[in-house]
């Protein structure tokens, strides 16, 4: 039963009970069927003869009808065989009855038509059971209705009919049952012969199999039979072998092939891969015999040798242009240069793509800024695949294509545009007839020409051009273009993204940094600085000049690198400069300026982290000639002595900034001879990855070492010997070389704690003045050291000094034991006192308080040869004309 046969037969049998039982059924129905209409034809005459017998109606009418109706009634059933004839009166009284005992009785039946003078047949549910009645009326001879005859007979009685038919209906039913089975039988076993008892699945299988064969496989298949005759030939055999439609049963040598191929298909020996011509086509053969598993023949497999040669070089070269696409991605954006970028991309395509390629980039995409709408004025920016003197444009030139050529066309499409033959197109030479002609004379014939798309933003255009040893460009060849193009598109973005961010941030640095180095006299200045590859860094350098000609020199880093650390670095040096006005010595000011830091990182650790600094500072007084020096976690500076030693003199290292915690910060303090070099430097000079910070300082000091040199030199040899190539941290360098003031341009006067004492300083100051040609300025100068030496004489305390600097302005110090600080207000007209600094304020460049650790300083700076007394006026006019009222 597993087998089609099997199948077939229970199928078949199936068929033949279910027609079988369908017939028996319909007889059965249709005999009931003929019963019960021949029971309504037979009740229907029944009544109505018994209506129209003679005598009815004269027996209707007599005294007794009854009586004389129920024997007709009775021979009248019998003779039709219904069940009865019952004649009912009008009113429902029951005349005659098949059972006597209804006679007199009044029913109620649906006579309303018969009373109406029409008879009908219907079947209904009597006591009897399930009944066909028919009723016909009783008319007179006017035509009137005097009584109903209704005849009716039992389903029951019909069925009885039909069950005396049935057994020959089942019996022959039954004989056409088993003949059936028997066909049926024979049929299946004949087919179980003929598929050698396969299933259904089996059988699906081999036919989807054979079909496969025939149309879906890609290598041809010949059946050949033992008399060398054809027997099966599938699709891709006839294709290769160009059979025709009537090949199979005819001899193989009769098909029209040539004796190379067809004799050996014919021979019925076996092969493996003999490679056979038929026409233009290099088949490769097999043939095996089909014993034991068929007839005696042969199988013949035909594969195209040409074709799969054809594919194999497709799929190589779709593997070159992967690897192609995965070396671009490896060798495209290595650098964050727009033309470095534009340039790989020519040389990752030539040659294995293209022979020539030309990138034209917009000019704001090279400047870094937001590409414009697309427009056809581009500059050349690389030019890869051809050498010496060319015909295409060269680099760096502006280039302002034609609305009608392919660029303008890709531009509006947004696609690549294909040039396949340049020699039969002529929209491309709208260009420039001259150059076209140029380029096909240098044998350029094909031209893919390709937005550098990116965001959706056109950022250029990338040219790939071939020339006429290498096949022309396709279809193909633009998607893949397309697609280098579009992975190329990314890296540029990502330059010119780059070039923006790092504008700005050079931009900002840049403006953040020092210009120049202020004009002062206590040291020769020369400064380096380096950015980092990585771009934008933190570290800064200051020279900042002080009261008395001294000199602060400050150098910090702030680590990182980009915006966030050149505006930390800018925050830090405007807070170093402001700290320095009021003239704090090195561990102070660093001790303001890591507070300042300690509050950044608290208000900036939520989004930036940590900032970290470093800082070191040095005051150089060219007066006593020390040097003070204190440093927050930064290397300490290199001291180069006249006689070229050099030596790195230890200073006290505190904390980082930020991180100092509130502890104290020690200073270094040294007395340089006239001459020596201070080098401050930041850490990117003596460490990189590939040296430790001791062989960095061992460099730092050969570099150093040596005969005198002048700032500027230094910093040339110490960059030269210690960076020859960009570093990868930024390095600040700050040389500066030591001066003296001149002894004789120094006058000191001690001071005694007595007002009378101010006229001979004051006196011996006039005359220290003109011994230094400086009496143009004698008059506001014993003014100013009046109302110094005054006073600290009231209001001070001893010891009391005086001192003058002349320098490159004339500097006036009185100095006391009193830390308390004057202060600058406006006098009221009352006031007796409260004007002296306010004159002071007006006559001096500058003023303020230093405070030492023995007391304070209150100092002023004179410019030369500037603020003279008017001729004629002495002291006191001159303090007269100030308390003028309209001096205020």
């Amino acid at each position: 039963m597993r087998s089609v046969a099997g199948e077939v037969f229970l199928l078949q049998l199936a068929v033949v009970v279910l027609l079988v039982a369908a017939a028996v059924v319909a007889l059965v129905v249709q005999a009931q069927s003929a019963g019960m209409l021949d029971a309504r034809h037979r009740t229907l005459a029944a009544a109505g003869t018994f209506a129209e017998s003679p005598g009815i109606v004269a027996a209707l009418r007599s005294p007794h009808p009854s009586a004389v109706l129920q024997p007709s009634a009775e021979a009248a059933r019998k003779i039709a065989g219904v069940d009865g004839i019952n004649v009912y009166t009008l009113d429902g009284v029951t005349l005659t009855h098949s059972d006597p005992e209804q006679i007199g009785k009044h029913v109620v039946g649906p006579f309303a038509g018969a009373a109406a003078g029409k008879s009908f047949t219907e079947t209904f549910e009597g006591s009897l059971g399930r009944s066909v009645v028919s009723v016909v009326p009783v008319k007179d001879s006017d035509g009137s209705v005097i009584a109903i005859v209704s005849s009716p007979v039992t389903v029951q009685n019909v069925q009885s009919m039909v069950n005396r038919q049935l057994p020959v209906v089942l019996g022959s039913a039954a004989a056409v049952l088993a003949l059936s089975a028997g066909g049926t039988a024979l049929v299946s076993r004949r087919l179980l012969r003929r598929t050698h008892g396969l299933g259904p699945a089996e059988m699906t299988r081999m036919y989807e199999h054979h079909d496969a064969v025939l149309h879906a496989v890609r290598e041809g298949v010949l059946i050949v039979g033992g008399g060398g005759r054809l027997l099966l030939a599938n699709d891709e055999a006839r294709r290769l072998l160009d059979l025709p439609v009537d090949a199979e049963g005819l001899p193989v040598k009769d098909l029209g092939m040539e004796e190379g191929i067809a004799d050996p298909i014919a021979s019925g020996r076996s092969a493996t891969d003999e490679l056979h011509m038929a026409a233009d086509r290099l088949l490769a053969v097999n043939i095996r015999p089909t014993a034991p598993y068929g007839k005696a023949g042969t199988v013949v497999t035909l594969r195209d040798t040409t074709e799969l040669r054809a594919l194999s070089g497709r799929a190589e070269v779709a593997r070159e242009r992967l690897k192609l696409l995965y070396d671009a991605g490896v060798q495209v954006g290595t650098t964050l240069n727009v033309e470095r970028t534009a340039e790989e991309l020519a040389e990752v395509a030539v040659p294995r793509f293209a022979d020539v390629v030309t990138v034209d980039l917009l000019d704001p995409v090279l400047r870094g800024e937001e590409p414009p709408e697309a427009r056809t004025e581009m500059r050349r920016t690389a030019v890869v695949g051809l050498q010496g003197d060319h015909p295409l444009s060269p680099v760096g030139e502006l280039i302002r294509f034609t609305p009608t050529g392919p660029v303008a066309a890709g531009l509006a499409g947004g696609h690549a545009v294909l040039e396949a033959d340049l020699r039969a197109t002529h929209r491309w030479r709208a260009q420039d007839q001259a150059n076209a002609l140029q380029i096909l004379d240098r044998g350029i014939r094909s031209l893919i020409v390709v937005p550098l798309r990116a965001r959706g933003v056109v950022l250029g255009m990338a040219g790939y051009w071939r020339g006429q040893d290498s096949p022309p460009f396709d279809e193909e060849d633009v998607s893949f273009a397309e697609e280098l193009t579009a992975r190329a598109a990314l890296s540029v973005d990502n330059a010119r993204r780059y070039t923006r961010e790092h504008a700005m941030a050079v931009t900002l640095q840049r403006s953040l940094l020092p210009r120049s180095v202020p004009e002062q006299s206590a040291v020769e200045v020369a400064h380096r600085y380096l950015a980092a590859q990585a771009g934008v860094g933190g570290d800064w350098f200051d020279v900042i000049p002080l009261p008395g000609a001294r000199v602060a020199l400050v150098v910090g880093d702030v680590v990182g690198h980009g915006l966030h650390a050149a505006a930390t670095m800018g925050r830090l040096r405007t807070a170093v400069y402001n700290f320095s006005t009021l003239d704090l010595p090195p561990d102070e000011l660093l001790s303001h300026l890591d507070e300042l830091v300690a509050h950044i990182d608290i208000d900036e650790q939520e989004w930036q982290g940590i900032t970290g600094a470093t800082c070191l500072c040095a005051i150089y007084d060219p007066v006593s000639g020390q040097v003070t020096a204190a440093t927050a976690g930064h290397p300490g500076p290199a001291l180069v002595r006249p006689d070229g030693t050099v030596s790195f003199p230890e200073v006290p290292v505190s904390p980082p900034l930020g991180l100092g915690a509130g502890l104290p910060m020690e200073t270094m303090t040294a007395t340089l001879p006239e001459g020596s070099r201070l080098a401050l430097f930041t850490d990117g000079l003596i460490e990189s990855r590939d040296r430790d910070p001791d062989a960095g300082l061992a460099a730092l000091r050969a570099a150093l070492a040596g005969p005198a040199r002048t700032p500027e030199e230094t910093c040339t040899v110490v960059i030269d010997a210690m960076l020859p190539t960009r570093p990868s941290d930024d390095v600040a360098l700050l040389v500066a070389r030591t001066r003296r003031l001149d002894p004789a341009r120094i006058a000191e006067w001690d001071v005694p704690l007595d007002p009378a004492a101010v006229s001979p300083v004051r006196n011996a100051c006039a005359r220290r003045l003109a011994d230094w040609g400086l009496e143009d300025i004698a008059f506001t100068t014993e003014l100013i050291l009046s109302e110094l030496i005054t006073n600290a004489i009231r209001y001070g305390t001893e010891p009391i000094g005086v001192r003058l600097l002349y320098d490159r302005s004339l500097i006036c110090e009185v100095s006391d034991g009193s830390s308390t600080s004057p202060h600058l207000r406006r006098a009221e007209a009352t006031d007796e006192d409260g004007r002296g600094l306010f004159l002071i304020a007006q006559f001096a460049e500058r003023w303020g308080t230093r405070y030492t650790a023995r007391g304070k300083i209150i100092w002023s700076e004179q410019a030369l040869h500037d603020g003279a007394a008017p001729p004629g006026m002495d002291l006191g006019e001159a303090l007269l004309a100030e308390w003028d009222d309209e001096a205020y």
